[in-house]
């Protein structure tokens, strides 16, 4: 037995002993207040969608928690304290619409010194997780890494990473890090002799440097598998293995694609195993491919996307990043993102996911808010939104909804509440104290930001960031559309708007936001959801569905086909319950905030319309 495995089980069994006498927690617990029979209940992958115990499809929308992870003035900890994790949760439920968050760990944190888990920084960890999972927000923890580790870099340079521990990187004795003539920090990732070479050793396991990882991943899943309860641990939707992975270099003869299969995909099934023995059978292992492999820059871009993995079935789901390199550079893209600007980006990630047999996952999508390019930010995000919710873009949807694809699952890169308020010595150094933005290589990418009172205030237009989406739809997803009229300054961007051959449609949304979800019953008694924004007040929101047309729609009860009903965790937040009774049989809601009373009449003519049109495409 190998000095590392011994030291693995040796920290297990400590760690098993400390649960015994410490105690764990209880086995169950309450569910997040405001939760009705159906909510809470684990998720899973069937039929290449996230499924919940009611059998229906399950969308997943949020954001990074946080990249304070990949900063050291909290201590590798996405929030200072427990208090502001809770507060975090509150606002990104209320005022983001979210309803999962990606909750970054550090390994460096996590493992100080080789083979000894901190398991004070675990529990920080479960108790920082707790705080969004009594808000009934899902999560989904990522190991993350960027440029490999923060201990590569020297205290005066341009660049930091973050990941690995310091003693990962003494292990290897590698060359004073230098990107030469770089303008984006990423260009260390080609560049950086330093970055290469441990990125190369830990895919070969130089050092055994991969074996320490696994040990310790599966100690961390080990320690919040019993420190979480049942309820809380039904939150946990599955685990993200590995920040944007990338060679650093490639073998003699070999290839993005045969790293990809002799190398990553051999690692993601390791880690499955410790996931299996950890006590995660259950979950998904949300597997990203070569970094490059939907790059939007043609000289970027590398074949890959796990093709060679086979059908990843529902152990695991096929989780990417997507950036718009060509907007960011300031060269390659000169003006604003248009109508389906990112249809075909998008269309390939669900493509790539169907052909893999499993669900799929944008883990990372954004755009910087301040700089030469920030400008850009709202059109981006709005297309990025678009193809999120189908594959089609707005001007061709209503004569070709049947091709919108699935709803894909995504969460924007990041909600960090210390934007602009950090005090973060920059790779240890004194004389580099950043606060402005993420305090992290430039960057400034968070969505959400503290006011002058302390409060969490949104950095975007709350029109394109709360959403009206289909978190949860009782049998399958057909067709989705939503136009949130979000503003590129003082211009309302629409779109998608309702055409002229549906009249009365048109006038009951006239200049306001409005979603569309087509969808076929399936055999629960669970109701279809849509989560309402905050501009969608019940007193002014419009239902116009199959299963009942209403103006202010009644409180939820098991006799309301259409009704309105707190989301779980007690934050606020309100969504739109539509339930059904049948099985196989197509139905269709639009939810509206454009109409004031509207008449019976009117109400009544869009209502024909809307199933005039459902028949013709459906």
């Amino acid at each position: 037995m190998s000095t590392i495995r011994a030291r693995v089980l040796l920290v297990l069994v400590v760690l098993c002993g400390l649960l015994t006498v410490a105690g764990a927690p209880p086995a169950t617990a309450a569910t997040p207040s405001d939760s009705l029979w159906f909510d809470g209940t684990p998720l899973t992958v069937q039929n290449g969608r996230f499924t919940d115990g009611q059998g229906r499809e399950i969308v997943l929308r949020g954001y990074n928690v946080s990249g304070e992870t990949k900063l050291e003035e909290n201590g590798g900890l996405p929030f200072a304290s427990v208090a502001d994790a809770r507060r975090s949760a509150t606002a990104l439920r209320a005022l983001g619409g979210g309803n999962t968050v990606r909750f970054l760990l550090s390994w460096a944190h996590a493992e100080p010194a080789r083979g000894q888990v901190d398991t004070a920084y675990l529990a920080a960890v479960a108790e920082q997780m707790r705080a969004f999972l009594d808000a009934g927000i899902r999560i989904y923890p990522d190991f993350h890494q960027d440029l490999h580790s923060r201990y590569l870099f020297n205290s005066g340079s341009w660049y930091t990473g973050d990941g690995a521990p310091e003693w990962a990187v003494d292990a290897g004795s590698y060359p004073k890090e230098s990107c030469g003539i770089c303008l984006f920090w990423g260009q260390n990732i080609t560049q950086n002799a330093a970055v290469q070479k441990a990125q190369y050793d830990f895919w070969h396991n130089g050092y055994g440097l991969q074996d320490a990882f696994l040990a310790t991943a599966e100690t961390a899943m080990v320690y919040l598998r019993q420190h979480l309860t049942d309820g809380e641990f039904a939150g946990v939707v599955g685990f993200d293995p590995y920040n944007e992975p990338y060679a650093g270099s490639y073998d003699s003869g070999q290839t993005s694609r045969t790293w990809e299969r002799d190398l990553l995909w051999p690692f993601y099934v390791k880690f499955r195993a410790r996931m299996d023995a950890a006590g995660w059978q259950d979950k998904p292992a949300f597997v990203e491919p070569n970094l490059f492999w939907n790059a939007n820059i043609s000289t970027q871009k590398q074949e890959g996307g796990l093709l060679d993995a086979a059908t990843l079935g529902p152990r695991y789901v096929f989780n990417t990043h997507f950036y718009d390199q060509k907007a960011i550079s300031g060269i390659l893209m000169w003006g604003k993102a248009a109508d389906g600007q990112y249809a075909s980006d998008f269309g390939a990630v669900r493509d790539r996911a169907s052909a893999a047999g499993t669900a799929a996952l944008v883990s990372e999508f954004g755009h910087p808010l301040s700089g030469t390019v920030a400008d850009k930010a709202p059109t981006v995000l709005k297309a990025m939104y678009q193809a999120l919710d189908s594959r089609v873009p707005g001007a061709s949807w209503w004569t070709n909804p049947a091709a919108s694809g699935p709803v894909l699952s995504g969460s924007q890169w990041q909600w960090d509440l210390y934007n602009g308020r950090h005090h973060e010595l920059m790779n240890g150094n004194p004389d580099k104290v950043l606060t402005s933005g993420d305090a992290w290589n430039d960057e400034d990418l968070s969505a959400v930001k503290l006011d002058d009172s302390g409060n969490a205030a949104l950095r975007q237009d709350a029109r394109l960031l709360d959403r009206v989406y289909p978190s949860a739809t009782a049998g399958s997803t057909l067709a989705f559309t939503y136009e949130d009229r979000s503003r590129d300054g003082s211009t309302t961007l629409t779109w998608n708007p309702v055409p002229s051959s549906l009249p009365n449609v048109a006038r009951l949304v006239g200049s306001g936001q409005y979603g569309l979800l087509v969808w076929r019953s399936g055999s629960g008694a669970a109701p279809t959801e849509l989560h309402l924004p905050a501009t969608f007040p019940t007193s002014a929101t419009t239902v116009v569905s199959d299963l009942g047309t209403t103006y202010a729609p009644p409180a939820h009860t098991d006799r309301t086909p259409v009704g309105v009903a707190p989301e779980p965790g007690g934050t606020g937040s309100r969504r739109l319950l539509l339930t059904d009774s049948d099985f196989g049989v197509l139905h269709y809601a639009l939810v509206t905030n454009g109409a004031t009373a509207p008449s019976a009449d009117l109400l009544s003519a869009a209502g024909s319309e809307l199933a005039s049109w459902a028949k013709a495409h459906f």
